[in-house]
Parts: C-alpha cells; sequence; structure tokens
C-alpha cells in the first residue's frame, strides 16, 4: 500500500491515511445573536464532503477562543455552549465517515475585526460588527490598519485562560485533535516574533520572554485536553524577513520547547506576520522548513502549502520529509482527492456503502 494511505497513530488516536484536511476560514458563521460563531449548515456539507471523499483527519478552520479573538465577525467560536452543540452534528457526522474531526483554536490578535475576503479583507469597525483588535504592541498589522490595543499582563492571563476553555469545549464537542494557531501572524505569532513584539516585559524581548505565551497556552490546554489525544501546534516557520523577524533556526528551538510542554505534531507555515514581503511561492515551498524540525528534533510534522500531486504528496512522507501532508486549496476543488489519489496510487480509503456503486 502507498505510504500516504497508512494510518498513523499519535497518543491513542488513530488517523486512517496522511491525507489531512488544513484549516481553511468559510467566514460564514452568524455575526450576532444567540448563533454567533456556530457553525450551521455550510459547514456541515463543506467538511462532510472531504470526509465522504477519504480525508484522514480535518482540522476545522481558525475558531476563536472569544469573541475579540475572530478574523472577521463571521468566524466560528468556542466560547460558549451554544457553540458546542453545533459542532457535534458535525463531529458525529466526521467520525460516522472515519474521520478524525479536529479544530483550530486562535486568537487572530492585531489582524481582528475584518471584513470576508471576497469583500476586500479591509478593517471594520463597530458599525460593522467590529472592535478595537488586541496585540502584544501596538503595532499595526499594515498601512491602513488600526493600531491594536497593547495588552497588559492581566488580558494576557485571561487570553491563556479562554484557550483553555475552549479547549475543554472541543472536547465536549466531539474533537479528537486540537491545534493551536500559532502561524501567519495571529496573536500566538505576534509574541514570537521581534517584528511584532516590541514589548519590554516577561513577554518581550528575549527568545524565552517572547515565547513564553505560547508556551503558556499549550499548558493551559493540556490541562483540560486529555493525555490520550493529540495537540498540534501551527507555527510560521518564518516571516520571509531578512533581519528583525521570526526564523527557521527560531522554529527548531521552539519545536524542541514544545515537545516538552506535550506538543505532538507541529504543523509547519510560513510567512503571514509582516505585509510587503516576498515569498517565494512554489510547489511545496513550505516542505524544507518541515523536514528540517522533523530532522532536527523527532517532533512529527506536517507539510503545507502548494501539494497539488498524488506523487508529490507520496515523496513528501516516503521520503520521511513529513509524517502527513495537509491539503488547503486542493481539498476546496476536489473534495474527494484522498480517495481520487488512493486510485492513482494502488492505496485504500475508506468509501461510504452509499457509493460503493462508484468504485
Amino acid at each position: 500500500m502507498s505510504v500516504l494511505f497508512e494510518p498513523v497513530t499519535l497518543r491513542e488516536v488513530t488517523i486512517p491515511n496522511r491525507v489531512w484536511m488544513a484549516p481553511m476560514c468559510q467566514y460564514s458563521a452568524e455575526s450576532a445573536g444567540p448563533l454567533t460563531g456556530a457553525p450551521d449548515d455550510w459547514h456541515l456539507a463543506h467538511y462532510g464532503a472531504r470526509a465522504t471523499g477519504g480525508t484522514g483527519l480535518i482540522v476545522v478552520e481558525a475558531t476563536a477562543v472569544s469573541p475579540e479573538g475572530r478574523i472577521s465577525p463571521y468566524d466560528l467560536g468556542l466560547w460558549n455552549d451554544t457553540q458546542v452543540e453545533a459542532f457535534r452534528r458535525i463531529t458525529r457526522f466526521l467520525s460516522a465517515q472515519g474521520t478524525v474531526p479536529g479544530v483550530q483554536l486562535a486568537h487572530s490578535g492585531r489582524k481582528a475585526s475584518t471584513e470576508r475576503p471576497w469583500k476586500g479583507g479591509a478593517p471594520i469597525g463597530p458599525e460593522g460588527h467590529g472592535w478595537q483588535p488586541l496585540a502584544p504592541s501596538p503595532l499595526p498589522f499594515t498601512e491602513g490598519h488600526p493600531a491594536p490595543t497593547e495588552l497588559t499582563v492581566d488580558q494576557i492571563k485571561e487570553i491563556t485562560g479562554q484557550f483553555r476553555e475552549a479547549a475543554r469545549r472541543a472536547l465536549e464537542a466531539g474533537f479528537e485533535v486540537v491545534e493551536i494557531h500559532g502561524a501567519h501572524g495571529y496573536l500566538v505569532h505576534e509574541f514570537l516574533s521581534p517584528h511584532s513584539n516590541h514589548r519590554t516585559d516577561a513577554y518581550g524581548g528575549s527568545y524565552e520572554n517572547r515565547v513564553r505565551f505560547a508556551l503558556e497556552v499549550v499548558d493551559a490546554v493540556r490541562e483540560v485536553w486529555p493525555a490520550d489525544k493529540p495537540l498540534f501546534f501551527r507555527v510560521s516557520a518564518t516571516d520571509w524577513l531578512e533581519e528583525g523577524g521570526w526564523t527557521a533556526d527560531d522554529t527548531v528551538r521552539l519545536a524542541h520547547d514544545l515537545r516538552a510542554h506535550g506538543v505532538d505534531l507541529l504543523d509547519v507555515s510560513t510567512g503571514g506576520n509582516a505585509s510587503g514581503v516576498h515569498i517565494p511561492v512554489e510547489p511545496g515551498y513550505q516542505v524544507p522548513f518541515a523536514a528540517r524540525v522533523k530532522a532536527e528534533t523527532g517532533l512529527p510534522v506536517a507539510a503545507v502549502g502548494l501539494i497539488t500531486e498524488a506523487e508529490q504528496a507520496q515523496k513528501i512522507v516516503a521520503n520521511g520529509e513529513a509524517d502527513a501532508v495537509l491539503l488547503g486549496r486542493e481539498l476546496l476543488r476536489d473534495p474527494s482527492w484522498a480517495r481520487h489519489t488512493a486510485r492513482e496510487l494502488d492505496g485504500d480509503v475508506r468509501v461510504p456503502e452509499q457509493y460503493l456503486r462508484s468504485v
């Protein structure tokens, strides 16, 4: 069998294959009222299609730990029990298809309160159900964005607690994997990088201080996330800055620290924290960062970024560069990519009984 379709076990959760769905925001939740932040029929159909298509693990899109943590007013959240109940319908369906349900817990920091991408993605104010962004330092993400409010130490502790409570709710909602979003210029990443973190207290300056918030969030989540279930961390391995940013060397160092604090897999992406940088985008351009982490730390990794072809994905896993591939846009284009790829590589994925006549 193709190695891409071999199962992998992390802690006591077995994922049936190495074709996983990366978290991708749908910006389709209710923006106001009692169902704010709760998934609806769109999310059930969207994730359900990828599950019936054979995807081994689905990591549900960035799900905010607080209303202020959303990227847009239309993001999902896990800050109340109404949201928990709405998610249960999705996790039940994914599990019934043999897919492991995961969720990415997030706080968007200074990149919060923006319009949906297909409406321009510009910052929005209170008149559009917006709010004031929060960040480690009062530095706007880019021109035209508001200066965020610098977090106090008490507020940092409060947000750490919000991650803990969101993880507890994720368990109640039926998720088997939790991922902490520490990438793409959102709050955890903002603390990590000297580009966005200009603090002079215990949460800024040295590497040890800048990673403090990330490790405290991991510890808080691990307090409530069961020992038999895996915890992932998504990182941007580089800011793609020549100086003054987060680097690949920092990522390797952080991977060692995360492993010691109970993280089971690093989801390796790049960028998102500095605007206007040149990123050498090409097929598999982020894979070397994942491969380096795996080689130098032994921590399991997942690779992401312009992985679109069957043989390409197979080689990444077979060569030991990553333990799994996370597909983004390719799974938007083809919900059954896993099944089609299994046929091409002589692999095997679960096919719903209702679809057996097509095999």
